[in-house]
C-alpha cells in the first residue's frame, strides 16, 4: 500500500542501478490476446505508456485500438489535479457492465493516482472490478504481476513508496514514429507545496548520460527526427551524480548526436542555468521554444507556493533569454485561486503576462491534493472569483498567443509533419522549430517528413499554411 509520508523521506541511500530481464515463462503470456492502455496526464505517463506497451508486447500480447476489444485493460493515471482523477473514475465505472460480459478481462490501474492511500482505498471500496494495482516505481513488475495473477486470479495492491531506483534496457514501442521521449531523469526534490509529484515520483534520479546518448542514438538510426528529454525538472539533471552543470553539458552531448531536432520538459526558473541558455543558442538543432512554469505572477504567492524565486528574478530570466536568443518562443504555466490569493495577487500574474507576453499558457484553478502542505491552507476565495479570474487570464494568453503568431503570416516555417489531422483528414498537422501547432495542405507523401510550410493564416494558438 501507498505511504504518503514515507514518500515525502529522502533518503541518501544511492540510487540502484538495474537492467531489465523479462521472465522466460511471461514471454508467451499474452499469446492470442490483446491489450490496450487509457493514458491520462504529461508527457512522463506518455513514456511510461510506451514502456507498458513494450512489456506487454515482449509478453506477445498485441494492440487492440479500443479497450472493448482487449483481454487486459491498463488505466496509467495522472494525480496532479483532482478532475483527473475523477476522469478516471467515471471511465472505470463504465467498465463495470464491461466487466460482467467479458469476466476473463484483466484491468489494471497504476501510475501517479494509486501513489495515493486514499486513492487506492476507493479503488478497492467501489471499483471490485479492478484486478492489478501498481504504482510508478514498478513498472518493471508488471509481468510478474500478471503471471501471479494467471495463477491466483487474486485482485493485488503493489505499490512502493521508497524513493525509486533507475531501470535500464526496458522494452519500449513508440507512439510516434518520428519524435522520441526519452527519459533523462525522474522524481523532483522540490516539494512546491500544491505539487503530489515528489511523493508520486520519488525523489531526483538521473539517468548515466552513456545510456540516454545511446537511447538517442538508436532513434536517430530508427528515422526519428525529433527527441523530447524529459523530466519533472530537467535543470537538475546531474546533480544527484556529482555533475557541475550536468544537464547543460547533456544537451550539448545531445547535440553532437546530430538529431535534427532536440526539445526537453520541463524547466524550473529556480534551476535555469545561464550556460543552458548559450548551449541553446550554440546549436541550431536545439529548438528555440522553452516551457518554462512560472505559476504566479505574485512574489508573495511564489513564496507560499514554495518556488524558490521570486517574480522579479523570472522576469530577469526571460529577458535574459530574450536577448541572447530573441527569436526564442515562451509557454508558461500558471495557477490561480491558489489559497487566499488577493485581488492584487492576480493583477501582479496579468502584470506578468504582459510583460513576457506568453505564446501559450497552461492555465489552471488551484486543486488541493491531499497530503501537500498547501492542502491544509485556509482558503477563503468563492469559487465564483476563482472562474472569473481564469477566464481574465485566458483572455490575457489568446491575446498575446494570437499577437505573437501575427508575425509568421506569409513567413516559412519549418514543420515536422505527423500526418493527416484529426479533425480534417485532407490536411496535414505538425509543429515548427518554434513549438507552433501548424495545419496545412500539400501533396501526398509527406507523412515523417520537415516541410517548409508558407503561412496563410494566423489564429491565436495555430496557424495555417501550404506546404511549398
Amino acid at each position: 500500500m501507498p505511504d504518503l509520508r514515507a514518500a515525502a523521506k529522502r533518503t541518501k541511500g544511492e540510487v540502484q542501478y538495474r537492467t531489465f530481464a523479462m521472465p522466460e515463462e511471461a514471454k508467451h503470456l499474452g499469446t492470442g490476446k490483446k491489450y490496450h492502455i487509457y493514458t491520462y496526464g504529461c508527457q512522463a505517463n506518455v513514456r511510461d505508456s510506451e514502456t507498458l506497451s513494450g512489456l506487454l508486447e515482449q509478453m506477445d500480447y498485441t494492440k487492440a485500438e479500443t479497450g472493448e476489444e482487449a483481454d487486459l485493460v491498463i488505466f496509467n493515471t495522472c494525480a496532479v489535479r483532482r478532475n483527473a482523477e475523477e476522469h478516471v473514475f467515471g471511465n472505470l465505472g463504465e467498465l463495470k457492465s464491461w466487466r460482467r460480459s467479458h469476466p476473463d478481462a484483466i484491468i489494471c490501474v497504476c501510475g501517479c493516482m494509486v501513489q495515493e492511500e486514499a486513492v487506492v482505498n476507493e479503488l478497492l471500496r467501489s471499483y471490485p472490478q479492478v484486478d492489478l494495482i501498481f504504482g510508478t516505481h514498478n513498472i518493471y513488475r508488471l509481468p510478474y504481476l500478471l503471471m501471479d495473477y494467471d495463477k491466483t486470479k487474486e485482485k493485488t495492491v503493489e505499490v512502493f513508496s521508497g524513493q525509486g531506483d533507475v531501470m535500464e534496457n526496458m522494452p519500449v514501442r513508440r507512439s510516434d514514429p518520428y519524435k522520441g521521449y526519452v527519459n533523462i531523469m525522474y522524481g523532483c526534490n522540490k516539494f512546491c507545496t500544491y505539487c503530489i509529484v515528489p511523493y508520486t515520483r520519488g525523489k531526483e534520479r538521473s539517468r548515466h548520460q552513456e545510456d540516454i546518448i545511446r537511447e538517442v542514438e538508436e532513434l536517430k538510426e530508427q528515422g526519428c527526427h525529433e527527441v523530447i528529454l524529459l523530466g519533472q525538472n530537467v535543470n537538475a539533471y546531474g546533480k544527484d551524480l556529482g555533475m557541475e552543470d550536468g544537464f547543460t553539458q547533456l544537451l550539448e552531448a545531445v547535440a553532437e548526436t546530430g538529431i535534427e531536432r532536440i526539445r526537453f520538459y520541463t524547466s524550473h526558473p529556480r534551476d535555469y542555468s545561464f550556460s543552458t541558455i548559450l548551449a541553446m543558442k550554440k546549436y541550431p538543432n536545439i529548438m528555440k521554444a522553452l516551457h518554462l512554469p512560472v505559476q504566479s505572477g505574485s512574489t508573495a504567492v511564489l513564496k507560499r507556493m514554495n518556488r524558490g524565486y521570486t517574480a522579479e528574478s523570472y522576469l530577469k530570466l526571460v529577458a535574459d533569454m530574450k536577448r541572447e536568443i530573441p527569436d526564442i518562443t515562451f509557454t508558461t504555466d500558471l495557477i490561480v485561486g491558489f489559497p487566499d490569493e488577493t485581488d492584487e495577487d492576480f493583477q501582479k500574474t496579468l502584470d506578468l503576462v504582459d510583460a513576457c507576453a506568453f505564446d501559450g499558457a497552461f492555465t489552471f484553478i488551484y486543486s488541493p491534493r491531499e497530503g501537500t502542505p498547501a492542502a491544509r491552507f485556509e482558503d477563503h476565495i468563492p469559487m465564483h472569483v476563482k472562474k472569473e479570474r481564469l477566464s481574465l487570464l485566458n483572455e490575457k494568453i489568446a491575446y498575446y498567443g494570437h499577437l505573437n503568431n501575427q508575425k509568421y503570416m506569409d513567413q516559412t516555417l519549418r514543420v515536422l509533419c505527423e500526418g493527416p489531422s484529426k479533425k480534417n483528414p485532407a490536411v496535414y498537422t505538425g509543429y515548427s522549430e518554434e513549438n507552433k501547432l501548424v495545419n496545412f495542405t500539400g501533396p501526398a507523401g509527406l507523412d515523417g517528413k520537415i516541410v517548409d510550410v508558407r503561412i496563410t493564416k494566423t489564429l491565436s494558438f495555430s496557424l495555417n499554411g501550404m506546404a511549398l
